[in-house]
């Protein structure tokens, strides 16, 4: 590269939790620099499934944590060019792109569900990942699945 990688930027934590991965979920969620808007989304989504889930033992952001994993891919298809025929060659995902590939999952399936505000079909996506069901979670299995199904590509590494 002629280019020096750019320098990561450093998150900081949000005002109500404290936690940088609410940040990184928060600028995702974010529309036209609108950031106090999706800070409010996040956080009405998140006492929404408080109030539904008041019978899990467990704190709505822990829920919303547990929800994020369950819909976190482990690998990935790549297309990679051999001999003039394309192969989906199965990879390992990084972690920082594995994080960045289920927030981004959560998100575009939320804005796809049918409810009022978009603060409903977040908590809703949340709650359906949380119990593996919904259409990010689905997103994850058919990735592995397809990992499976051209492991005989493994060996084309990209």
């Amino acid at each position: 590269m002629r280019k020096a990688k750019p320098k990561k930027r450093i998150l900081l934590p949000d005002p109500k939790f404290g936690d940088v991965l609410v940040t990184r979920f928060v600028n995702d969620l974010m529309l036209d620099g609108k950031k106090s808007i999706a800070y409010s989304i996040f956080y009405d989504a998140i006492d929404m499934v408080g109030e539904k889930m008041k019978d899990a033992d467990k704190a709505p952001l822990d829920i919303w944590k547990k929800a994020l994993e369950n819909i976190t891919p482990s690998v990935e298809v790549k297309s990679r060019r051999i001999g003039g025929a394309n192969f989906q060659v199965p990879t390992e995902v990084r972690p920082e792109r594995k994080v960045a590939i289920s927030v981004k999952n959560m998100i575009k399936y939320a804005r796809t569900r049918n409810a009022k505000s978009m603060a409903e079909k977040l908590a809703a996506e949340f709650m359906a990942a949380y119990n593996e069901e919904g259409g990010a979670f689905k997103r994850k299995e058919d990735m592995h699945k397809m990992a499976e199904a051209n492991r005989a590509f493994a060996h084309y590494k990209v």
